[in-house]
């Protein structure tokens, strides 16, 4: 079965007692049992609800899993996944990545003895160096948020095999539409759900993905036991969105292409980060393990100062000013003092994030609008 139908079908039947072709919102907190252990399948609704579920289900399908596991937040599930971890062991980050992630790893994570390496992870050999008996995990972003380099993840995953340790990617950016990690070799896929398997900027929500039943099993556990679980209401939503997925993908990538070479011609930009231009470090990579490159582009101006780069973001009318991305519509955003402000700025600098830098998440409305937005407001 295709892609396209996938997303429309996978995890998902009629409801048998009415025949409604859409999962019913199961807005309810407990389930009547016949006698104790005698039940459907539902005790109770942070351990299981069928709404849940078949969006658990189709989550698993359109990545290529086993199981999925659904989650209140993008960064729920991420701690869901660090949660696997016990004090003393280290994990290998990518050195660009999400703000909230390198906040969660450093601010949380490392008070209780997880220790954290970040890496540049160009070339995946950079991280062989830092693998040692404390290793358990090996975690990155592709394409990373928000200076969209590209990791090769099948290089890192006979890394983290060759050493037997855990790959965790983070396919937030690029979506099971433009890349499925499992099968490149990745044991844990995480998604801000919030973003394009939402695809409305509606509902926030979280995904895990993995193949191995053991695996699943740990997650499940810390599912149920630390409750950061999402309500039947977000689920339905995230359900809807997944139905979409790959048309509204289509014209992400269709927009993002169009907005990043306006962008490169115009006089007045500098710097354009989108890894579907061929002179892109690590543009071979992205070709090969992605069928397309997305909607997400950052870029600075020739007069590469945070007060010009303010007044661009200003300026815009349909591209709005706001954290977030993968919606239907137009986004643009300051990472340095928005999605990673957390981050300390000597170590933004250090990784290429600087003050001037500005995200666009490109939505799906007429391309010759949104490139005539920037226009107006670059000047």
């Amino acid at each position: 079965m295709k892609l396209g139908t996938r997303l429309i079908h996978a995890g998902v039947e009629p409801d048998p007692s009415t025949g409604a072709i859409m999962t019913p919102i199961f807005q309810t907190s407990t389930y009547v049992q016949n006698a104790p252990g005698d039940h459907k399948g539902y005790e109770y609704a942070r351990t299981q609800n069928p709404t849940r579920h078949a969006l658990q289900n189709a989550l698993a399908a359109i990545e290529n899993g086993k199981h999925g596991l659904c989650f209140s937040s993008g960064m729920a599930a991420t701690d869901a996944v660090m949660k696997l971890l016990s004090p003393g062991d280290e994990v290998i980050a990518s050195s660009d990545l999400y703000g909230g992630s390198y906040r969660i790893f450093t601010k949380v994570y490392a008070r209780y003895g997880v220790k954290f390496h970040f890496v540049n992870m160009h070339d995946a050999q950079q991280i062989a160096p830092f693998i040692n008996a404390q290793t358990k995990m090996i975690w990155i972003e592709t394409p990373t948020n928000p200076l969209l380099n590209i990791i090769d993840i099948a290089a890192c995953a006979a890394i983290a095999q060759e050493h037997k340790v855990l790959l965790a990617v983070d396919n937030t950016f690029a979506s099971p539409y433009l890349q499925n990690p499992l099968d490149l070799g990745a044991d844990i896929v995480v998604h801000s759900a919030t973003k394009y398997l939402g695809g409305h900027s509606d509902v926030v929500h979280g995904a895990v993905i993995v193949k191995d039943d053991a695996l699943a099993e740990q997650l499940a556990f810390v599912q149920n036991s630390c409750g950061a679980v999402p309500g039947p209401q977000d689920c339905f939503l995230i359900l809807r969105g997944l139905k979409t997925l790959h048309v509204r993908m289509q014209r992400h990538c269709e927009n993002g292409e169009a907005v990043a070479r306006f962008l490169r011609e115009h006089p007045k930009v500098g710097k354009v980060l989108w890894c579907g231009f061929e002179d892109h470090p690590n543009h071979a990579i992205a070709k090969k393990q992605m069928r397309g490159f997305g909607g997400m582009i950052s870029f600075t101006l020739k007069d590469d100062s945070q007060p010009a780069a303010l007044k661009v973001l200003s300026g815009t009318k349909l591209f709005s000013l706001a954290e977030s991305l993968g919606g239907v519509e137009s986004l643009i955003g300051h990472p340095a003092t928005m999605t990673h402000a957390s981050i300390p700025r000597e170590e933004r600098i250090k990784n290429g994030l600087t003050d001037s830098l500005m995200r666009l998440s490109v939505g799906i409305e007429d391309a010759a609008d949104l490139v005539e937005d920037l226009k107006q407001a670059i000047g």
